[in-house]
């Protein structure tokens, strides 16, 4: 996805969620909290296949079927959803 300017919605250095910056988040190693190891419970029982095909739908309605304009925050969101459903497709083809 491009914004106006034709940079990549992902490529704004000054970004709230910079795409690139994302890969210390899969520390391993690290112990979970209670509020994520809830969390990671919950997506589980809910099934990660599931989850993304929900966030796709969210995704593709806000995009597709809306006749609001989209700025960079809301191109932001969109691209946060597309990369949380990516996610949990991987994660469910490993299930």
């Amino acid at each position: 996805m491009q914004t106006s300017d034709g940079s990549g919605v992902g490529s704004n250095a000054h970004s709230v969620t910079p795409t690139h910056d994302a890969r210390h988040a899969s520390n391993v190693s690290a112990s979970l909290t209670d509020s994520q190891a809830e969390f990671w419970y919950l997506v589980e029982c809910q099934g990660c296949k599931e989850l993304a095909h929900s966030l796709r739908m969210i995704h593709d309605l806000a995009l597709y079927h809306s006749d609001i304009p989209f700025d960079t925050p809301e191109k932001l969101a969109l691209f946060d959803l597309k990369v949380l459903w990516e996610g949990f497709e991987k994660m469910g083809e490993k299930v």
